[in-house]
């Protein structure tokens, strides 16, 4: 196991939210692909040789934050898989304070805006894309999730290893899709 491994921040969601979009990527992400689960990605390569940092950097944050609620709005076609767009101000916000603490050691992609989404599928056919995201538009209804904390991971060129676990003081368990 190497120490510069890069590290993979992600939100931790509610459990009834996480257990439903992971219940759609064990369905629809193709299975020799699906090494990971289902995740909302904050930030894609953070400094693995700085991991005591960026865990003291989290630690402190996430003392004080509070439980993020969001909205499940949409879903996205990505060409070649499906995702679903998720609504949180609370959590672009808390992004944007960490992007600024790591400001410089973050790669091109961790320096743009965040577009929160939860992928489903993906490297796909974009035909079988296609009809998984017209049958899931059709009758989609908007559902509450909740930010309950944040999750750190070491990547290995294939599944993630769990890094580090930061949960929010307070994070009850909210309610996700019905």
């Amino acid at each position: 196991m190497a120490d510069d491994d890069p590290l993979i921040l992600t939100a931790q969601l509610d459990d009834a939210s996480f257990a439903h979009f992971q219940a759609m990527r064990q369905r629809h992400f193709p299975p020799a692909r699906n090494h990971i689960p289902a995740h909302l990605t904050l930030f894609h390569h953070l400094p693995g040789d700085r991991i005591g940092w960026v865990v003291q950097e989290l630690q402190g944050i996430c003392l004080t934050a509070a439980p993020l609620p969001g909205r499940v709005a949409g879903l996205r076609f990505l060409g070649k898989g499906v995702a679903y767009d998720l609504d949180c101000p609370g959590l672009e916000q808390l992004r944007s304070r960490l992007a600024a603490i790591f400001a410089t050691v973050l790669t091109p992609q961790d320096r743009q805006r965040i577009r929160p989404h939860v992928t489903i599928q993906n490297k796909v056919a974009p035909s079988e894309a296609r009809r998984l995201f017209d049958d899931l538009s059709t009758g989609f209804q908007p559902f509450p999730f909740t930010v309950t904390g944040l999750l750190l991971w070491r990547y290995r060129g294939g599944p993630w290893d769990p890094a580090g676990r930061f949960p929010f003081p307070g994070a009850a368990d909210a309610p996700g899709p019905g």
